[in-house]
């Protein structure tokens, strides 16, 4: 039965729609995009993209409000371990040379009046402690 009020996006929509809003920002910044969804045994790299010739692997944050904190401050130091592990299986298959590094595009109050797209470069390193 519907109530007429539109359904919120699901979970999986709303990583959709942040990728899709993070890719034309990078792209707007210059960044050349090379994969989106990468999968490995390890999960999935959201974007790979090319930034003057660095190769740059990004992690997509999309939070909806604030209520359980930014989306930069969802990126837990176990999160960052399993992108470092996505990334070097990504590597595994390239020609080596290329420098890498990790950016984090992070997007508050998507989908409102007051939604934030921020691109956070050089967010980590591979071999936090």
């Amino acid at each position: 039965m519907s109530t007429g009020v539109p359904d919120a996006p699901s979970l999986i929509d709303l990583g959709k729609l942040g990728e899709d809003t993070a890719c034309r920002e990078l792209e707007r910044q210059g960044y050349a995009i090379l994969a989106r969804r990468y999968r490995s045994r390890h999960g999935e790299i959201d974007i790979v993209c090319d930034d003057g010739g660095t190769l740059v692997f990004v992690e997509v944050k999309a939070r909806r409000s604030k209520r359980c904190g930014t989306a930069a401050e969802a990126i837990t130091f176990r999160k960052r371990r399993k992108i470092a592990a996505m990334a070097l299986d990504y590597l595994s298959h390239q020609p080596r040379g290329a420098p890498c590094r990790f950016d984090v595009v992070a997007i508050d109050s998507m989908g409102t009046s007051a939604e934030t797209v921020r691109v956070i470069r050089n967010a980590f390193l591979a071999y936090e402690r």
